[in-house]
């Protein structure tokens, strides 16, 4: 691995790999039981759609629920996390989809190759001072109009780390982003979001569930935000 790379990376994926067998075990595929964020999936993937045939990266796809919803909804897509096992897990899992390793920060792909990136529970294991390096990429390998699907929980840019798992012992900080945070963040990369939703926390947690959506503008089109 790069020896540059932010500490956040390497803790996260040091903590997924060492609870990846678990976490397949014991970890539902939350789409089964929220038909809300479902709908925000499928309104994500008509958006793709509509702008065009270029493909979606699932980033932090992890075991590819989301990934393999996507191909369901007839994207072209693939999935991107930064830990090996879960990747391992996800080709095992689904060998008619791909499923590379990689991270947020430094996607191996060209300049305008994505007609969309989804990023769910992704941020928010990247640092206030990281957002704008992550954020930046996606502009610069979204295509215009290419469309972005965020969804983490909400805070007060305040941070906790989670040190057992599944019995494993693990470094994996959570940062809470304050929605408005993360809008700004978009923002100054010229992501402009388009539409904002705020769930109810699910009956075992304590924070709101935030989904955005947001676009690279097309060229001639309004450059300011619809939500």
């Amino acid at each position: 691995m790069n020896a540059e790379e932010p500490d956040f990376l390497r803790t996260a994926r040091a903590s997924y790999d060492a609870m990846a067998p678990d976490y397949a075990a014991h970890v539902p595929d939350g789409l089964l039981t929220r038909p809300l964020d479902r709908a925000l999936v499928t309104a994500f993937a008509d958006l793709v759609r509509d702008n065009g045939p270029a493909p979606v990266a699932d980033l932090g796809c992890g075991l590819g629920h989301v990934t393999v919803r996507l191909d369901a909804l007839g994207v072209p897509v693939f999935g991107v996390d930064l830990s090996p096992r879960m990747v391992t897990l996800a080709r095992r899992a689904h060998p008619g989809l791909r499923f590379h390793v990689g991270t947020v920060t430094a996607l191996d792909l060209p300049p305008e190759t994505l007609g969309g990136i989804a990023a769910l529970d992704v941020v928010g294991h990247v640092p206030t001072g990281h957002l704008s390096t992550v954020f930046t990429e996606f502009q610069r390998i979204l295509v215009p109009g290419g469309q972005v699907l965020l969804g983490f929980r909400a805070g007060t840019d305040d941070r906790t780390r989670l040190t057992e798992r599944f019995g494993h012992g693990i470094e994996l900080d959570h940062y809470w982003h304050a929605p408005e945070t993360i809008i700004g963040q978009l923002a100054e990369a010229g992501l402009l979001v388009h539409a904002r939703t705020l769930l109810d926390p699910d009956e075992d947690e304590k924070r709101d569930r935030v989904f955005l959506l947001a676009r690279k503008p097309s060229a001639g089109r309004p450059q300011r935000s619809g939500a």
